[in-house]
Formats: C-alpha cells, structure tokens, sequence
C-alpha cells in the first residue's frame, strides 16, 4: 500500500447492512482454539509481578474461575521470562485447559527465551527491534515448538519510521501491523493473531476495520484480538470497552477479545463473555435490495469520522452534538410528531442492521431530517442495558450517522440517560464529563493503581470536558495517553511524573504529592473549575 488510504479497498469484506462474520484461519493458542467457526475466547493479564509465582498462579486461578481461558503475564526481562517456566509448569499441572500468554516489549531476546514456556508471545511492532535478536529467529522458534504469535500494535507506542511515514494515525497502525505480517508470511508462519489497540474508540475501530481491508487484499485472513486500551473503570470503562469492541463486532470482526479495566482482572471476564455471548449468531445477510445496500455502503466511510449531513431544528441535527430524547423542548417534540425529525425505532436481535437500512433507504430518497435512534430493552440490569445499548449504539455514532439516541428500559429515565450520555463520550461524539484514561495495570505497575485512580476521580469528576490518564508506568504510559490533556504516570516504586498533554512537565515526584500537583497545573492553565 502507498499514502494514498483510497488504495485500501473499503467494502470487499463487509456488508453495510448485515455484515457476515469474518472469515479468519483458526489459530491453536495451547489448550484453546481461536478464529474459524470457534466461539468468540475471552482474555485476561494479570497484575501482580511475573517474578510472584505465587501471586500469579491465584490470580490466573480467579481469572479461570471466572471463565477466561487465555492469561497474558508482563514479561519484561530474562528474569520474568525465566520464572515463567515455573509459572508455567503449575499453570499446566493446575489448570491444563488455560493457555498462557507472554507480553514482551522492546527486547527480542526475552522473546526468544519465553518462548519456550508460553502457549504464545505477544510482541509490540512499535518498540521490537532486532538489536541482539531476530524476528525470523523468533519465528522459527516458534512454529518449532508450536507457540502462537501476537502482533499486538499500539495506538500509543508506534515506531518512529511510521509516525514519519504516516503520523500517529489509524494508517500508521495499519502499516505497522503489515510490516510484520508479510515477514510471518514469507516465513511460511501462519499462528498468528494480530491486535490495534487504541484508548480512542474512532481510532481503534478505524485502525481494525483499515487492518482487515488490508489483508483482504493481499489474501490474509489472521484471526483478530479486539479491545479498547485504558478503557477505566466502573459503567464507563464498561461502556467505553463496549461501544469500541461492539463496533467491530456489529461489523463481523472478531476472534478473541479482552476488556482492559482498572479493576481486578477477573472482572474483566464477565464482561466479555456478555459482549460475546450478545453477539453469537447474529451474523445472517438480511433481504436488503442491492440498492440499498449500495446506499449503506456510501452513508459513511469505514475508515475516518464523517458526519451525516443533515437539515437544523433548534439545536438538534446541521453537525451539532447528539441530543437526548428527554432534552428535546416542546417546539422539537411537535417537529418530531409532525415529522420534521425522524426517529428510527430498532426492535429484534439486529438493531444495528435496521438502523443502517433505513438511513440508507432516507439517502435514497433524499431525506436529509435529523435523526434519532430509538430501542428499548427488557433487562432491569442497569450494566447489562449499558452493556447492550453500548454494544448497538456506540457504532452509528462513531461512524457519524445520527443526531439523537433515545434508550428505553425499566430502568428508568436518569439511568437510562446516563447510559446515553457515557455511550456518546465513548463514541467521541459529545463530551459531557471528564474522561480517565486509566490502563488496568500488570506486573509492571509502579503503584496502587486501582486505589489511585478512585482517588483521583473523586477530586476530578467534575472537570467537565477533560481528558485525564492515570497509567501504571513509562512502557506506553505517554503514550497511550497522548489524547488526554493531562497525565499521571508510574516513574519508579512511590514515585510519579506528570504530563500536559505529550510534554512531561514534573518528573519522578513524590506519589504523595502527585495529585495536589497535578491540580495545581490545571489551575495554572486556567482549566479548573471548583466543584458545585
């Protein structure tokens, strides 16, 4: 591929409308079979130090308990590459039907050793180089012993020849992620699994559905890890994993994911077992004419933002933020009724397909109204509404298509608002609140991170707009968090560094001291406001 992103083909693999679910090669990760006709698996990593045996085997036998079959350990240096041996031996004594995952970064030669002990190693192309070590070494190893490969490519973390070639984009990822592939293919290696994290969902979900049309046209069908990088905690960091991983899924991508929150790992399992269980044989090509699928297929572009452009009533529609049902006034209410606004009510198990088909049909017909997006659900659950309503809405508002989202449960209206509200933040479609971006921390996590980010949220909640990170350490710390406005990183065991933006503005101060520091910046950036 060259600079030119048209070069990519935007709708060989997919169906607007009902996308089938994408074909991939089945990969054996030890005991567990992923891509194919295999279920959606479900993943953990866990965040206790690699050099803990002890510490590691409880919590990888709580993320088993919980039903996650593959467990990703930090695997930093030859030290944690040597205990994994012991590690491993339990894990297959213990808990034989768990595959273990090794995450290395920057040295090839723990790569190399891990090997030996692990059922597959996740290597990141944006901080692996050769420098005492081959990636064609690594791979011979592996297929000789059987061991999977993760290409897991970072939003946060890309080489500094792709930031040149292409800047901190969707694209950058892409080339990042192909680089490595054509070497697996011209090794003849095909145990492959491929990952392009962001904590941006428009960026994540661009970057996948980018990664697929790649492969598609060079004849690649590597199976596919989803998940939203420092995704947070609590209904957010749920909601945020959701709309992101929901996209892709709605779109018939994915073959294993795992939800990144800034909780005990085991926590994580649940979650994506009900993303994948909501999903499971929803794929099916409806009965759409091929005119309307054409017109699915130009309602927006699969691999940037693009607004639908729709007529003004009041503050609602003409590339305006997304309203809510209940904030509509009466004027818009009676343009509602008399149908000066649409709403597109999606019942069944396919809301995303009803949605896209009847915007297809308006652009047929020229229909240029606003539009709000309407489903109800049964469930009195609150997190499972926001589980489903994340998992339906957050995909048409990443991809521009809507200018209102009403949700409907039992719940009631304030929670259901709520729901709306975070599910539009996570979509990048309308800021109401300050945004964490807080990673779920491993074994190279400098403090209580859990604690800490519960800490901060109780003095920064109400910084309306804001984008905070709050990261475990340096690895891809800065990173990760480029798209936050400020940032709280792991610098050494007690110690933290403070960020404006990219720029690092205090190092390696006192964790005691961070927070007050860190508000006193925003202060003198003239940011804060004080809470009501």
């Amino acid at each position: 591929m060259d600079e030119n992103k048209n070069d990519i083909p935007e709708s060989a693999w997919w169906d607007a409308v009902r996308p089938a679910r994408r074909t991939s090669d089945e990969v054996k990760i030890g005991p567990v079979m992923i891509g194919g006709t295999n279920p959606v698996a479900v993943q953990s990593m866990t965040d206790r130090n690699t050099n803990d045996t002890d510490a590691c085997i409880e919590q990888i036998t709580r993320i088993r308990k919980a039903g996650g079959r593959i467990v990703r350990l930090t695997t930093q240096g030859m030290r944690e590459a040597e205990n994994m041996r012991i590690i491993a031996g339990r894990v297959r004594e213990e808990m034989p039907d768990v595959a273990l995952v090794a995450d290395v970064h920057f040295i090839p030669q723990v790569a190399y050793a891990v090997a030996d002990h692990v059922d597959k190693v996740r290597i990141n192309p944006g901080n692996y180089n050769d420098k005492g070590g081959s990636f064609d070494a690594l791979l011979k190893k592996c297929r000789r012993l059987g061991v999977a490969l993760r290409i897991g490519v970072n939003h946060g973390s890309l080489s500094e020849k792709m930031v040149t070639l292409y800047g901190d984009t969707p694209r950058g990822m892409v080339e990042s992620a192909m680089e490595f592939l054509r070497e697996c293919r011209r090794a003849g290696f095909g145990d492959v699994v491929i990952s392009m994290k962001s904590s941006n969902t428009r960026v994540m979900v661009h970057a996948y559905r980018m990664l697929v049309a790649a492969m598609y046209a060079e004849g690649m069908r590597y199976p596919l890890h989803l998940g939203v990088t420092e995704a947070g905690n609590g209904m957010e960091g749920r909601i945020k994993s959701a709309v992101g991983i929901g996209a892709l899924m709605n779109d018939g991508v994915g073959d294993t994911i795992r939800v990144s929150l800034t909780e005990p790992p085991e926590n994580e399992i649940p979650v994506a077992e009900a993303l994948a269980d909501y999903f499971a044989g929803r794929y099916s090509h409806g009965s759409e004419t091929n005119d309307v699928r054409q017109e699915a297929a130009g309602l927006f572009s699969p691999f940037e933002y693009r607004r639908r452009e729709t007529t003004r009533e009041g503050n609602i529609g003409g590339g305006q933020p997304p309203v809510l049902y209940s904030e509509l006034d009466e004027r818009q209410m009676q343009s509602l009724r008399n149908g000066g606004i649409a709403e597109i009510t999606a019942e069944g198990d396919d809301p995303v397909a009803i949605w896209r088909s009847a915007l297809a049909e308006a652009a047929r017909h020229g229909d240029r109204r606003p539009v709000i997006l309407h489903r109800r659900y049964d469930e009195t659950d609150s997190m499972t509404v926001a589980l489903h309503a994340a998992a339906d809405f957050g995909v048409m508002f990443i991809d521009g298509l809507a200018d209102g989202i009403h949700i409907e449960s039992p719940c009631g209206t304030e929670t259901n608002d709520h729901i709306a509200l975070d599910i539009l933040q996570a979509a990048r479609a309308r800021m109401s609140k300050t945004e964490f971006i807080s990673c779920p921390g491993c074994g190279r996590t400098l403090y209580s991170l859990h604690d800490t980010i519960n800490t901060v949220k109780a003095r920064m909640s109400h910084l309306k707009g804001l984008k905070i990170g709050i990261m475990g350490c340096i690895v891809n710390g800065p990173g990760e968090m480029a798209d936050a406005d400020y940032g709280y990183v792991g610098a050494a065991p007690g110690r933290i560094s403070l960020y404006r933006g990219r720029e690092l503005v205090r190092r390696n101060i006192p964790q005691e001291e961070a927070l007050d520091t860190l508000i006193e910046l925003i202060k003198a950036d003239g940011r804060w406001t004080e809470p009501e």
